[in-house]
């Protein structure tokens, strides 16, 4: 794993993230006002929610599209940008307990290549500390 963070760079999105939650039901409404936006966003449908993750800025906007929602934030968005295989075993786990220890919750989000993590915007430079004095150790252990 040592490796693996000593590669790893970190991006913080300069953007404010919320985090909402819609009845099933609304899919094809979210789905259709996700298609203009840019990155960094996310939606994930499962059989009892719709949960998107979305720029503040265009949360603000499309909120009134909806009759009822749940809604946090705001968010910092946190990219660990390196390729990461699939059958990696154990990366968010290390990246959690780091933060766990300084008290920093994680709502994580993997893509095919990459894993990222959104912490409460208050959190952010504490979060960015703490993950890069994690990468410049194991850095250090493989020099």
């Amino acid at each position: 794993m040592i490796p693996v963070f000593a590669s790893t760079e970190l991006k913080l999105h300069p953007r404010e993230y919320m985090i909402v939650s819609l009845s099933v039901v609304e899919k094809e409404r979210a789905l259709e006002l996700f298609k203009p936006l840019m990155p960094f966003s996310s939606v994930t449908v499962d059989s009892e929610e719709v949960s998107l993750i979305l720029g503040a800025d265009d949360w603000e906007e499309m909120s009134d599209s909806f009759p009822s929602y749940e809604v946090e934030g705001p968010y910092s968005a946190i990219t660990f940008d390196i390729v990461l295989d699939l059958g990696l075993v154990g990366f968010l786990s290390v990246v959690s307990a780091v933060l766990a220890d300084e008290g920093v919750s994680i709502y994580a989000v993997s893509t095919y290549l990459r894993d990222h993590i959104l912490v409460r915007s208050e959190d952010s430079s504490r979060a960015m500390r703490v993950l890069g004095e994690l990468i410049q150790r194991c850095r250090a252990t493989i020099k």
